[in-house]
């Protein structure tokens, strides 16, 4: 019997896993700032973001491979689980009087593990049990939902290091943990996986080489695959250094860097809800063009700005920006990846995520001692500007942004 339409169903899955969200959202402010407050050194900043990156990018292969072959709700609660447990663990070593850098550089790694896990597997059960015509108003809901998240977690967690410890972050991570695994495992239905993709003989590498083979064998793809492999590699001063910019230009009170937090978000919230009402260009690689080319512009001239509300004001203008590229990306992959290849096709973006993520900030992180942020965020600001030129341009790009593969419909439930 059918207990829930695809609606329902979406709205269960999406609740749980932006809860678990939110709490991990509080950890990561929470040891980022910690880190920043207490060190003011881009080194550190860039070892929290190499080990918080690395295991990710070992394990999402893997991970991949899993999410085409086994219950992808199992594994988003066992990566869930996971994360919880290092959590609490971390928590419970802070109590005993163990608040030290190295341990929350540990507990990054194991959480990157559990996020390599996840991603691939979330990404990839969405087409299960959405409708195809729907994905992109569900990708840019999703995208407001975390990011309102995202707007509440600096709050939440700016009041909470600034009147108790970080050991009450983590306690507030492990209950959102264990709330959200209750609901994606105890409500949310998701359709059979075919017999050939829950098959329990795996060989890794010959699926890991066939997953990599249909990429390369997708033109499209593999564009798009350069393209964010250019963007992640230049978009980290960005995304992970402009608090330490706050501090050096504006002052290291928490309120600043809370209001950082805050302008990105409701931008992307903003963005989120338009992308949801609007759906994007009619072409794809359109919408993807558009939104390199405004991040650019905006991070150049964030490298110019030097009062503190001009600043804010352009963080809001590039996070509003930012779900153009990453709405119209991930409904893209979703309308053309065959199923059988969407974990390992996700598994690519998020190794791409860690490896250049950590690539990037062990370049510009020691870099930022020694350079000015500023010329970083306009050189780098030029870079992501150029890069939005051939999605307007490339053949191959923009009619893979017009046309839509008619893949097997998906079970969803109705």
């Amino acid at each position: 019997m059918k207990m829930f339409n695809w609606k329902i169903n979406t709205l269960l899955f999406l609740g749980g896993q932006n809860i678990s969200l939110f709490g991990s959202a509080l950890v990561q402010y929470a040891i980022t700032w910690y880190i920043t407050l207490k060190t003011g050194s881009g080194m550190m900043l860039t070892a929290f973001v190499v080990i918080g990156f690395m295991p990710m990018f070992f394990i999402s292969p893997f991970a991949g491979v899993w999410a085409d072959r086994f219950n992808r709700k199992y594994i988003i609660n066992i990566a869930d689980a996971l994360i919880a447990i290092t959590t609490l663990i971390a928590a419970l070593c802070c109590m005993a009087g163990y608040e030290k850098i190295w341990l929350l550089l540990m507990c990054a790694a194991i959480r990157s593990v559990g996020q390599g896990l996840q991603t691939p597997a979330v990404n990839s059960l969405i087409p299960l049990i959405v409708p195809q015509e729907h994905y992109v108003r569900i990708n840019g809901i999703n995208t407001t939902i975390q990011s309102l998240g995202n707007l509440l977690a600096p709050m939440l967690a700016g009041v909470i290091l600034s009147f108790m410890a970080i050991t009450s972050v983590f306690f507030i991570d492990v209950f959102t943990a264990v709330l959200a695994i209750s609901i994606v495992f105890f409500l949310v239905r998701i359709p059979e996986q075919k017999e050939h993709e829950t098959q329990s003989v795996i060989n890794y590498f010959r699926d890991i080489k066939e997953g990599l083979r249909y990429i390369r064998n997708q033109p499209w793809l593999m564009g798009l695959i350069i393209g964010t492999t250019v963007f992640f590699l230049f978009v980290a001063p960005l995304a992970f250094l402009t608090n330490l910019k706050v501090v050096r230009d504006y002052g290291n009170e928490v309120w600043r860097l809370t209001a950082h937090e805050l302008a990105f978000s409701l931008g992307i919230i903003s963005g989120g809800a338009i992308m949801s009402a609007w759906g994007g260009f009619k072409n794809r690689s359109f919408s993807m063009g558009t939104g390199n080319i405004l991040i650019g512009l905006g991070t150049i001239a964030i490298g110019f700005v030097p009062h503190f509300w001009g600043y804010i004001i352009l963080m809001g203008l590039v996070g509003l920006v930012f779900p153009m590229f990453n709405v119209a990306e991930m409904s893209l992959v979703q309308e053309k990846v065959d199923q059988a290849y969407m974990g390992r096709v996700f598994s690519v973006f998020g190794m791409l995520s860690g490896a250049l993520g950590t690539v990037s900030m062990l370049i510009f992180g020691p870099m930022s001692d020694v350079v000015s942020l500023n010329t970083l965020l306009k050189l780098t600001g030029l870079v992501i500007l150029i890069l939005g030129l051939p999605f307007f341009v490339n053949k191959t790009m923009k009619e893979a942004g017009l046309k839509t593969i008619n893949m097997p419909a998906a079970n969803v439930i109705e």
